[in-house]
């Protein structure tokens, strides 16, 4: 047969057909990293629930839940009671043995948390201070916490993947430095750099409410609902944050979320960033404590101090007054996000208990039609966990977003 290229050209090589391994191997790391995100929000799930979730058939879950388990990061058993007929699914369940640091400082003292993958706080340990801390001091005090629960129980034996850390004030996005942190006294801190040079732990930081928001929307009030707005009143003031289509709102340098800084009050306090009638000026929970007669440790008594009170009392007209300035920023946060869910945490909570119908009717009767149908306010459920797992959920963030890290790490 003739050779059919011409004289004097050169036949053109076959097409090189792309890299199918590299391409296999992304597609099976989002694959392990999917199975892992399912069981860790979701909790245990069986194999076949994993394969009816994924839309992936048996042999890959089977293979990739065999990866997550030679990694560590779940376990598996026979599920327990079945009455099906045929060999039982196994149940994958997140390890408690793949653990985060949480570190929070506050005005009065530094909280360090240990938490496992399963999402459940293994240990807390709250030391207080003489005053409020500086960053130095802070990182310096949590660093030694750290250090001493490595060497003991809960983390001896266990995977550290890193410290994350839930800061009351702004916190920058790319490097974990708190840009202003008012009540603490903190301005450009490099609070995560410190912090994991003292503990040679990858370490990363955010805003406080931020933190309190994924956690209540992944493990909390918010679990399974998508579009949320979590506010978070406390001794620090009130802080905010938001999760659309079920992901943080961080804003192009992570300050998104300051929804104590809205506008309540025209005639209102000077707000100690500069502007008039701020949220956390008119709604607070000193006021709340003085005005029934509680310290500060006894936080705890709120509800019932407010539940009790006489119509007409010092403590009804000052709930009534708060609960009116807290609508007005409701009213913002639902004309501006359309949330399914507003969950408030902190003395907002109680607040709300207090009065739920007048705080409900008063944020319906001032949003715009549309922007106010279905929403909801719930009080957050997590309860003095809520950032501990906050903070907790972004030192997982990276082994949960490619799992194999890990055994990279170790």
């Amino acid at each position: 047969m003739a050779d059919p290229t011409p004289a004097g050209t050169t036949a053109t090589p076959p097409a090189v057909a792309p890299d199918l391994g590299a391409r296999f191997d992304r597609v099976r790391r989002a694959n392990l990293a999917t199975v892992l995100r399912l069981v860790h929000s979701d909790g245990a799930a069986s194999r076949s629930a994993l394969t009816q979730a994924t839309g992936l058939n048996r042999s890959t879950i089977a293979a990739l839940v065999g990866e997550l388990v030679d990694l560590g990061l779940v376990v598996e058993s026979d599920p327990v009671g079945t009455n099906r007929v045929g060999r039982p699914s196994p149940v994958v369940t997140p390890s408690a043995r793949v653990v985060a640091v949480t570190v929070n400082p506050e005005i009065d003292a530094v909280t360090v948390g240990v938490v496992g993958l399963d999402g459940v706080v293994q240990h807390r340990v709250r030391r207080e201070t003489a005053g409020v801390p500086s960053a130095a001091a802070a990182a310096a005090l949590a660093a030694d916490v750290i250090a001493r629960l490595r060497r003991t129980e809960p983390t001896s034996g266990s995977v550290v993947v890193g410290v994350g850390v839930a800061v009351p004030g702004l916190v920058d996005s790319d490097g974990g430095v708190v840009r202003l942190a008012p009540h603490l006294g903190w301005t450009d801190e490099p609070f995560a750099a410190v912090l994991a040079s003292a503990t040679g732990l990858p370490t990363a930081a955010a805003n406080d409410a931020s933190l309190g928001a994924v956690a209540e929307g992944r493990f909390g009030a918010g679990r399974g609902i998508d579009d949320l707005v979590f506010l978070n009143g406390g001794a620090s003031g009130v802080g905010g944050g938001v999760l659309i289509a079920g992901r943080p709102v961080t804003g192009v340098g992570g300050f998104a979320g300051e929804i104590g800084h809205t506008l309540v009050n025209s005639v209102g306090q000077v707000c100690h960033c500069g502007a008039v009638g701020c949220l956390e000026t008119e709604v607070g929970q000193a006021r709340l404590l003085a005005v029934t007669g509680l310290d500060r440790g006894q936080v705890d008594e709120l509800d019932a101090a407010l539940a009790e009170a006489e119509p007409g009392s010092p403590v009804a007209v000052e709930v009534r007054r708060q609960v009116d300035f807290l609508a007005v920023a409701l009213r913002g946060v639902v004309n501006s996000f359309n949330p399914e869910l507003i969950v408030l945490g902190g003395f907002l909570g109680s607040l709300w208990a207090a009065d739920p119908d007048r705080l409900e009717a008063r944020v319906r009767s001032q949003s715009l039609p549309g922007a106010r149908d279905g929403v909801r306010l719930a009080r957050a459920a997590l309860g003095v966990d809520r950032l501990t797992i906050g903070a907790a959920e972004l030192a997982f963030a990276a082994v949960l977003a490619d799992p194999a890290s890990v055994a990279r790490a170790s």
